[in-house]
Formats: C-alpha cells, structure tokens, sequence
C-alpha cells in the first residue's frame, strides 16, 4: 500500500472535501479526529458530498481504454502523448494503471472514513425532527459508492471476474494504520463485501430529488451496479433480474435519435437532439448515473485527454478518432451516433489508406465530450445508462442460446439511435456469430466510456474477435495493429509502486 499511503502522510493534515487526487484520511498528529470532525448528521452529508463523491472518476479506464485499443488513432498535434500505451506498452509502471488503483483506493479509504465515524454521531430525534432516515441514507450511499470502487478494481485487477478463487485486490472496511500490509484477498471476499453494502444500500438508501438526483447513488444505480457485476461474473440469471428491474422500476426509454435539426444539432447550448443533449449535459434522457463535473471549480477536463484547447479540428487534438470506429460510425444510413461523436470541423479524406499525408488530411475529430458553454473540455462522466442494461439482456439470451431474444434487443438499440428508420431484425446463426455483433454493438455505443478493454477482456474469445485498428491509427504504418485476445495485457499489473512498498502483494501473470 505504500502508493496509498506516501499520499497519506503528505496530506494527512489536510482536511479536504474538494481534492479528487489524494489518498485519505488516516489519523496524524495535528489532525482533526473523527470525533472532533463528525459531530452532525451535517458533517457526514458534508462529507460525503465534498470529499467521497469528488474523489470518485472514471477518467483512467477511459483513457486506458481509449489509448490501448482502438479507439484513438494519434492526432495532428501529438508530441508524443499515449503513444507508448498506444503502441501496447502496457506495465507495472504506465500512469493509468497506478491512477486507478490510487483513485479507487482514494474513494474507499474516504468511505471507510465516513462509515466509521457515523458509529460516533447520534441522529436527532425529537417532535420537530427526525434524522434517522437521512442518516441511514448517508451510510448506504457512501457503502454504495464503496461498492463501485471495488468492482472497478476487481474488473481490472482480477484475471477472471468468474472465478471467486481467483486473487483479486486488497479488501478494507476500515481505515488502515499506516503500516499496514494487506495481500490481495480473493475475488470471492471482494465480492462478498460488495454484496453486502449493496444489500444495505438498497435497503437505506432514500433516493434524491431534483433534476440533478442521477448524480448520486441511488436505486437505479444500485440495480445497475448488481446487472454489471453479475453479467461479469457470468451470473446470467441475477445479471438478467437486475437489468430488468432497471427496465421496470427507472422510469426512463432509450433516448431516441429525433428529432433531428441539423441547423442547431451541434449547438452546446440550443441542440433540440435528445441524444446530443445527453452528451451536453443539457439533459439526463437514459442515464441512470453520472459523475456532476460542474463548470465552476477545478475538476478535471475530460475533453482535454484528447485535445489542447477545444473539440475542433483546430483545436490541438493531440488523439482523434480511430479510423476503423470512424467507418462503423458511419456503416448505416441515419446512425445518430455517427454525427453525436464526431465533430462537424473533422476532416474526411476519402483516400486515407493511399495519402502519405493521411495523419492531417484524415482528421478524425472526436466530439463524444463537446465541453460546456464556459468549459470547452469539461463534461459529466457518464457511469451507467439504459442501454448497458439492454446489452446485458442481450448477453444472457445469447449465454442461453435464445439468440432470437437477442436479437430483439439488439434492434431495440438500433431503433433508438436511428433517425430515419427502424432498423432489421438482426439474425444470428449460432452464439459466436450474436457475441460478435453485440461487441461490435458496444464498440458504437459505448465508445470513450471506458468499456471496450474491458469488453475484449470479457467477449473476444468468444466473438473470436479482439483489437481492430486501421493502419493508419498510427504514425507508422508498419506497427502492429492488434494483440490476441488472450493476452496477459488485458488483466492490469499491480501498480510498481505498490510492489516496492508492500511485500506481501502478488504479482499478476506476464509482468513478472
């Protein structure tokens, strides 16, 4: 734990609710204790507001994602940014791995703090007033919350999500003395922790109001949560009853792909297209969980993972979009995803695969986060959406070989990102050919989300597909363009400085 815990001791005297970067919040001398610090119920909601929820992203898994497989081809004005990882030079040491094992543990270290010092504050209960409720809320969001931090180490940590004997990653409900050395516990114990906040979580937490509600952990969230952990696990019968209570109990559609007007579609501020307003943060429409990046404030810019200035083709984009994404984009007539992730400035050269000069004059721009009206690279993180539940639908049928189910809500997903027609009936000849076409679905859908590494992990032997990049992605033509899908690279190592400070941990296979 030594990444966790150097950042411990250097801002251990801080008491932050704002930092998103910093491990927490063991007990130093000079620093404000839990009793002193809790006191109120106002202090845990405080808390949990400004200090467990700020620390929680998803920038790293999407940018690993991005940047590893294919969905990035290296920009105009790139000066050497991801190309190692970009180029499969995946290890012990790439920024993105130790950035997602320090943030998540950052998060639960956070929610182990707030949990126990919910133990020292009494709810008020009198004839004017009743916290119970709220404070129970408090605790079930913060062990939600936890809950999410794991399965998103385990998901990357773990060598097999299926396997509960399989080593997974160091389990804490407490927080840890400062030299503490915890192994890596089984995927099985991770797993039962998860399930038990979830199970608390779901029963006390009260789900919040206002247009901003999504941005919280809720009952949506919680139900999501359940149908990604069990699909992963290959738990197909509770992945299918979560996933559907989702369907049942959240009250929203897929966003549809009309009305469409193509004067203002790009327009941040005044786009009438539910789906691009989604990615504008001008609406919730299907997202059942997202991470509130506000303009005002030092949050992290998204969009500027991939750009210098703006999400315009004259805007310093040092990564564009893959080209081979690009044509699946565009592959059929009235995609609304083929216009929402592509910015209208992109430069299309017809010729790429014959033009010397394809890296300028085949300028993919990608506009999946088009920035707010004063942050042109800032944009909520979306967490979860409606149409991961009907993809994780469409795996159980296909894990049950009822492809024809299948099939229906892949086109269910195709009507709705349609704005000119509905869409066929896609029809599968045997399971391999229905896990090919979901993962090329999810490629469409999900791109810059965070999900295809994770999805090659999970579908490619069973797609028999694996990274599909153009040749043109890359400065040299000559460079592999994809890796076997049975690569060790698709589990993450554990982060050197882990390693070198924590002795008992063990190593995943092939960084060795």
């Amino acid at each position: 734990m030594k990444s966790i815990k150097s950042l411990i001791i250097i801002l251990g005297l801080i008491f932050s609710v704002s930092s998103c970067n910093d491990a927490t919040d063991i007990v130093q001398d000079g620093e404000l204790g839990n009793n002193i610090t809790f006191r109120t119920v106002s202090d845990l909601s405080q808390f949990l507001n400004g200090s467990v929820y700020s620390s929680l992203g998803n920038t790293n898994e999407i940018m690993l994602s991005a940047s590893f497989t294919d969905e990035c081809g290296i920009g105009p004005n790139n000066g050497g940014q991801e190309l190692q990882l970009h180029r499969f030079n995946l290890n012990q040491s790439t920024g993105y791995v130790s950035g997602l094992w320090i943030g998540h543990y950052t998060v639960i270290n956070r929610a182990n703090r707030l949990i126990e010092a919910a133990a020292l504050v009494t709810p008020v209960v009198n004839d004017v007033v009743d916290e119970t409720a709220e404070y129970n809320s408090i605790i079930a969001e913060a062990r939600a919350i936890r809950a999410y931090s794991y399965f998103q180490l385990l998901t990357y940590f773990s060598t097999d999500l299926s396997d509960d004997s399989a080593l997974g990653v160091m389990l804490f409900d407490y927080v840890p003395a400062i030299d503490e050395k915890l192994p890596r516990s089984t995927n099985g114990e991770v797993f039962a922790l998860i399930e038990s906040d979830l199970a608390f979580a779901d029963t006390n937490l009260v789900d919040r109001s206002g247009a901003s509600a999504y941005k919280y952990a809720s009952k949506n969230m919680i139900n999501a949560l359940r149908a990604r952990m069990y699909l992963y696990r290959k738990n197909y019968t509770l992945a299918k009853q979560y996933a559907q209570a989702v369907l049942d109990t959240s009250g929203l559609t897929l966003t549809p792909a009309t009305p469409y007007v193509a004067a203002n579609f790009y327009n941040e501020n005044t786009t009438s297209n539910p789906y691009r307003r989604i990615w504008a943060d001008l609406s919730q429409g299907e997202v059942l969980f997202a991470l509130s990046r506000p303009s005002g404030g030092g949050w992290g810019n998204i969009a500027g993972n991939f750009f210098f200035n703006t999400t315009s083709a004259t805007g310093g984009a040092f990564l564009d979009m893959g080209r081979n994404l690009f044509n699946e984009l565009r592959e059929v007539s009235g995609d609304i995803r083929g216009l929402a992730f592509v910015d209208p400035t992109s430069l299309i050269d017809t010729g790429y695969l014959t033009n010397p000069a394809y890296n300028t004059s085949d300028v993919l721009v990608i506009d999946k986060y088009p920035g707010k009206p004063t942050q042109p690279l800032r944009n909520d993180i979306k967490i979860f959406r409606l149409s991961e539940m009907y993809f994780i639908l469409a795996e159980c049928a296909v894990a049950e070989n009822q492809l024809g189910i299948a099939a229906g809500y892949i086109k269910n997903i195709r009507d709705a990102r349609n704005r000119l027609a509905a869409q066929p009936l896609p029809s599968y000849a045997d399971q391999q050919q229905a896990w090919a076409d979901i993962l090329k679905e999810r490629r469409k859908e999900f791109c810059f989300e965070g999900f295809r590494y994770v999805d090659i992990k999970r579908l490619g032997v069973l797609a028999d597909k694996s990274i599909d990049r153009n040749i043109t992605d890359d400065l040299i033509l000559t460079l592999p363009t994809t890796i076997s899908n049975t690569d060790y690279r698709f589990t993450l190592p554990i982060p050197q400085d882990e390693l070198a400070g924590n002795p008992t941990i063990q190593q995943n296979p092939g960084y060795n």
